[in-house]
């Protein structure tokens, strides 16, 4: 304990507090930028840290990251442009309470949940580290294959209830992340002889083009006179969060518990630990039939989940140099510019320092709460911009956003296309969140399943060999069964008592 406090008593110095403010003011101005991701945030402040002290450079860095991943529930909620994968699991409630009047309870509870599962996240990171680092380490690709199976069955989940309807959004997803080079062989897929293909299709602007394109569209081709009612103003922000937290405090602890664990898994992050928290939540929930439609309950434990995770992913990270996503792969680079090497012996050598980043991430989101209600302030006004305006410059950002990833013009031509097939899905009621589930899944569940066929020499059985694989395998398979089980005992019944 004494080694925390000394930890604290670091950060608590007009120096730092003034970098850990001014990151995260920059940190949730680019988290609500659509296209602009938390890990370009954190990349384009890597010179700033260069002349920094240790300290300040990684608490700013620690609490940008932080940051960064909250701010992209906003541009969701207000314009259904999800600032991050992982804000695409629930981005459909989110956006349909504020349509309803509901917005401030939405963004109180984007708010709230997600310094719940960072403080969470931070306080296990503090505590429990190596123990979690372990069991994170002992899975291997037959593990992570089952997981990414798990996964997928949160499709039925996100699906509305039309499941035959949602495996076909499923399909494609899984059909759009098979675009470009094979992870094994290195043979090209479904490229159609473009080089632009060759890489694989980006993303940002997949994700772009299929939220917020459409709602483009639907102002477009509206008529004047049906077009959709003015949007109520937010309101007070805090007005029913505690109240509906305290009725889904189960669902506050399972967020959580998920973040941690998904996000401390090499190669999973926030966006799989979303999807599933979701899937879990609505298979529970009082409710669940009404999850999509804009309900509370759906954004618990999906956003706690989201910064939860980022402290999962810290785990590895530091633990064993290994980085849990994409963000936490780029703050290991600012781990090792200040000198601060991650392994096991860092809690020897660099106690203090660790411990100090540790106590920086608790900091900054015990700030998230004041600071991102401010942030949700400012940013309501675009809600009360009238659409005719409003619309064109949704497209712009969406222009932006799409070419900023790839600086090429072929992102927002695929931006475009992709915009119109989601436009066309919707028409016709097919959800396009079990799309965007695959497009996440379809390289960890490729790459896995290959690398553990050929390192069993094409042996089947070696995916169930391992007790953790096995109890993965029997519960992808509970969860896939239940639904069939179910229905035929409801017809069963249903016959009997007729």
């Amino acid at each position: 304990m004494e080694i925390i406090g000394q930890a604290f008593l670091q950060l608590m110095t007009p120096q730092v507090m003034l970098i850990m403010l001014g990151a995260s003011v920059y940190g949730l101005t680019m988290g609500a930028i659509p296209g602009l991701s938390a890990s370009m945030a954190v990349a384009l402040v890597i010179p700033i840290a260069f002349f920094l002290d240790p300290v300040p450079a990684l608490a700013g860095v620690v609490t940008l990251s932080a940051m960064a991943i909250f701010a992209g529930d906003l541009p969701g909620a207000l314009l259904r442009i999800p600032g991050t994968p992982a804000s695409a699991a629930y981005v459909d409630d989110s956006y349909l309470m504020v349509r309803r009047g509901q917005g401030g309870l939405a963004l109180g509870l984007c708010v709230i949940c997600s310094a719940i599962g960072g403080v969470v996240g931070a306080l296990v990171l503090m505590g429990a580290a190596p123990a979690v680092a372990r069991i994170a380490l002992q899975f291997s690709s037959y593990e992570k294959f089952w997981l990414a199976c798990l996964g997928l069955t949160a499709a039925v989940a996100v699906s509305g209830g039309k499941w035959y309807k949602g495996g076909i959004s499923l399909m494609l997803g899984l059909a759009i992340a098979q675009v470009g080079l094979d992870p094994v062989s290195g043979q090209m897929r479904l490229t159609f002889g473009n080089s632009n293909l060759i890489g694989g299709l980006a993303f940002i602007p997949v994700l772009i083009g299929m939220f917020a394109i459409p709602e483009v569209l639907r102002y477009a081709l509206a008529p004047r006179e049906i077009a959709p009612p003015p949007i109520q103003a937010l309101g007070n922000l805090l007005a029913g969060v505690g109240s509906t937290l305290r009725r889904l405090k189960g669902d506050l602890v399972q967020g959580s518990a998920v973040g941690v664990v998904i996000g401390a898994i090499p190669g999973a992050g926030a966006d799989i630990a979303a999807y599933i928290s979701y899937a879990i939540s609505k298979r529970f929930s009082k409710v669940g039939d009404e999850y999509g439609k804009g309900v509370p309950d759906a954004l618990v434990a999906a956003t706690t989940s989201n910064n939860a995770a980022v402290g999962g992913a810290m785990i590895p990270a530091t633990v064993f140099g290994i980085p849990g996503d994409s963000l936490t792969a780029i703050i290991i680079g600012v781990f090792f510019l200040k000198g601060l090497n991650p392994g096991p012996t860092v809690f020897i050598e660099n106690a203090l320092l660790i411990n100090t980043v540790f106590m920086a991430f608790f900091v900054a989101n015990i700030l998230m709460v004041p600071l991102g209600l401010l942030a949700t302030s400012a940013f309501q006004r675009v809600i009360r911009v009238p659409r005719y305006m409003l619309m064109p410059a949704v497209l712009a950002f969406c222009i932006i956003g799409a070419f900023a990833v790839e600086n090429t013009h072929f992102a927002i031509v695929t931006m475009l296309i992709l915009g119109l097939v989601a436009f066309v899905m919707e028409k016709y009621q097919y959800p396009l969140a079990p799309a965007i589930l695959g497009l996440v899944l379809g390289p960890m569940l490729e790459e896995t399943f290959l690398n553990s066929l050929i390192r069993a020499r094409g042996n089947v059985l070696a995916f169930v060999e391992r007790p953790l694989s096995m109890g993965l395998a029997a519960l992808t398979l509970v969860i896939c069964i239940t639904p069939l089980a179910m229905f035929i005992w409801r017809k069963a019944r249903s016959t009997r008592t007729a």
